[in-house]
């Protein structure tokens, strides 16, 4: 069994995090009190069954969910200080997020969903954000369809323009949560690889599966249970690396983009 992952440096740091969600029913814990630290140009991988709590480490982390209790720094920021106004201005700089669903605006085009992630971090004039954009669709093989909207795309193209939109800001953090889960296994692949292929440089990755296979590609896994990490390791292909790596496979016999 690889040994446990403890990174010397917290790119990512939570301190006895909790999460607590008032029911019909009383009081749910999704989060008991969670430590975990995060190395800037880590890949990982959160696995656990329905309802273990995964999905709400990754909220918390983007700031989308606030804990009940605990402390959260990311990049050195403390998440946990912040203003809803200040949080959503540090989230649209610096995190990239994949959602299952991929939560596309209807009305806009593909390029217009991507762009508009753009307009969060200002610093750039229109035609600059605007050819980004274009140049991330072309990268992930949809610079034809960029006046599309998402109902005439297919759900694997659809989240090949969430992809876009998570980097146009270039995140040092990109976060995903079941990225895969919906899509047939040739798409699947293709977003793992797209996703490989920007998580490089000390870029950090974070996402949720259930899928094994694809959990076996990160360079690190953490299993969740009942709202606790019950396991933290390293894989085989982290351990026979030098130095940061994403862990993940490029190579897979085609194009990332094909």
């Amino acid at each position: 069994m690889p040994p446990p992952a403890h990174p010397a440096e917290a790119f990512i740091r939570l301190t006895t995090v909790t999460r607590a969600y008032q029911t019909g029913r009383g009081t749910l814990t999704a989060l008991h009190e969670t430590d975990l630290t995060i190395a800037a140009g880590e890949s990982v991988a959160i696995v656990g069954p329905s309802g273990s709590g995964k999905s709400t480490i990754l909220n918390v982390i983007a700031g989308i969910d606030r804990p009940s209790g605990g402390q959260i720094i990311v990049g050195g920021v403390e998440l946990t200080a912040l203003s809803e106004e200040r949080l959503t201005r540090w989230r649209g700089e610096h995190v990239g997020i994949v959602f299952q669903f991929f939560q596309l605006m209807p009305t806009l085009s593909a390029l217009e969903n991507v762009l508009l992630a753009s307009e969060f971090r200002g610093g750039r004039g229109r035609g600059e954000r605007r050819q980004r954009a274009l140049e991330l669709l072309e990268r992930v093989g949809l610079a034809e369809l960029a006046d599309h909207l998402p109902a005439e795309l297919s759900g694997g193209e659809q989240q090949r323009v969430a992809l876009a939109r998570a980097l146009v800001n270039n995140p040092p953090l990109l976060l995903a949560d079941e990225p895969t889960g919906n899509l047939d296994s040739t798409t699947g692949e293709r977003i793992m690889a797209l996703l490989a292929e920007f998580a490089v440089a000390d870029r950090t990755l974070i996402f949720v599966t259930h899928d094994p296979v694809l959990a076996a590609r990160a360079g690190r896994i953490i299993r969740v249970r009942d709202g606790v990490i019950a396991s933290d390791e390293r894989t085989e292909v982290a351990v026979d690396r030098d130095g940061p790596t994403t862990g993940l496979d490029t190579t897979n016999g085609r194009s990332p983009t094909g």
